[in-house]
């Protein structure tokens, strides 16, 4: 038995030994972990939501395919032996009252936390990878949204929904989110790059970046190499097309090392400083393959050839899994909350959801000897749902061993067309504000359905 067996076994043994036979619920479980710090969750008034409760049925929202509040307060009052409103009034204004903080720190410890559990052995040569991009999220059509997260100027007003744009960072080993930040669809840091610039102080040297050609500008190319950070990009739209591979440094075929020099023009969100301290020219390694312009600052051809860059920034299309695990499996895609405050503790609720899960099927790798990522999300989902629903009968190592038995990513060249063959239901699209369309119908009632 080798060294990372023996550390699999001792991991898998003391994991089954800590929850052996527990009929706890694993949300409880990870939200009381005493490592982990909660902010106010101590200072309380008595009452039935209290900070620790109305969090963990925040989080339980996020997990459930009904996730309504009315849904989480009815099983609430089911359970508890004391008489308990159905009314969902109390539990809202718990919610309001819910430090944002406490959800965003503890969603960053788990993933912390869970890193620092992670075998050498699944990791790229040691070293911890990072999938960066970014999507946007929908959210209740209010006027207080609409201030802060305004609907894009190509939608009519009345009939566009607020929008805001997510840029994340989600960890290739553990598939957890380590840290996320929000803005609008337009505006001054805006966009994914000045997102993500607020998040760089957290990689540290040796790191590895995956991202796609959104990423690719010079101030972050010359930050990574400042700081001894790797990246694999894609090269951007307006350079790829000007590639030459028989210039530069050549390296091999379609692979060579070119130096780019600073832009004239400078980002307007740049102070004196900032602009000084970049380079007056970065070097950067530019490889193609499988049609694409690969850009990345592993410069040595021989640790990292070719076809180990390729194979590396294949791993780039787990995020894009990930966000459809978060936006569709846990239903993300629309925010409910109706100000901009409770849109922002509601998606890092979803978050936090997201992380727990991803927690539980760590526990499972370690235990089934394998790596998160050959795992299902909704498969592991709709097992811990199903067996929080009957802990008294399922013991929870049957569980972890049933997450690792759906294996996952093996469908490598899959080609599917970008299209839905089933048609949509007969109505039309609200083509006008819904308070005129409200008065069209008084007046001369409801349109014919579409055939």
């Amino acid at each position: 038995m080798n060294h990372n067996q023996k550390a699999i076994k001792i991991q898998k043994k003391a994991s089954f030994n800590r929850v052996k036979n527990s009929t706890s619920e694993f949300i409880q479980e990870i939200i009381t972990d005493k490592s982990l710090e909660h902010p106010k969750f101590h200072k309380h008034r008595e009452r039935i939501y209290t900070p620790m409760q109305t969090l963990s049925m925040l989080v339980s929202q996020s997990l459930n395919q009904d996730s309504s509040c009315q849904n989480i307060v009815n099983k609430v009052a089911l359970n508890r032996k004391e008489k308990t409103s159905v009314s969902t009034s109390a539990y809202c204004q718990a919610r309001n009252r819910l430090d944002i903080a406490t959800v965003l720190s503890l969603t960053k410890q788990i993933a912390i936390k869970d890193a620092s559990k992670v075998d050498k052995s699944w990791k790229f040569r040691g070293r911890d990878v990072y999938l960066i991009d970014g999507t946007t999220l929908t959210m209740a059509d209010t006027k207080k949204n609409q201030e802060i997260y305004p609907q894009p100027k190509w939608h009519k007003e009345g009939l566009g929904f607020p929008i805001l744009r997510v840029v994340a960072i989600i960890s290739l080993d553990t598939g957890s989110i380590t840290d996320a930040q929000v803005g609008s669809l337009k505006g001054k840091g805006s966009g994914e790059q000045g997102l993500l610039r607020s998040m760089l102080g957290q990689f540290k040297k040796g790191d590895i970046l995956l991202a796609d050609a959104m990423f690719s500008t010079y101030s972050l190319l010359s930050y990574v190499i400042k700081h001894g950070i790797d990246i694999v990009f894609v090269q951007n739209g307006a350079r790829s097309r000007k590639v030459d591979f028989t210039k530069g440094e050549i390296l091999g075929e379609d692979d060579h090392i070119i130096t780019i020099k600073r832009p004239k023009d400078t980002p307007e969100w740049m102070n004196e400083k900032e602009i000084d301290s970049r380079p007056k020219e970065i070097k950067i390694r530019e490889i193609k393959v499988a049609g694409k312009i690969l850009i990345t600052t592993m410069m040595c051809p021989k640790k990292s050839n070719a076809k180990t860059i390729k194979e590396l920034y294949k791993e780039r299309w787990n995020i894009e899994v990930d966000f459809r695990n978060i936006k569709i499996t846990l239903g993300l895609n629309a925010l409910k909350c109706k100000t901009p405050e409770m849109v922002i503790k509601e998606m890092w609720s979803y978050f936090l959801g997201y992380n727990i899960i991803r927690s539980l099927m760590l526990k499972s790798a370690v235990y089934n000897k394998t790596v998160p990522r050959r795992m299902s999300f909704k498969h592991s989902l709709q097992l811990y749902l199903f067996y929080l629903e009957n802990t008294q009968n399922i013991n929870y190592n049957n569980l972890l061993k049933l997450i690792g038995e759906k294996v996952i990513g093996n469908r490598a060249g899959r080609i599917e067309p970008r299209a839905i063959k089933k048609r949509h239901n007969g109505f039309s699209l609200l083509m006008q504000p819904r308070d005129i369309a409200r008065n069209e119908i008084k007046k001369n009632g409801h349109p014919k359905r579409m055939k």
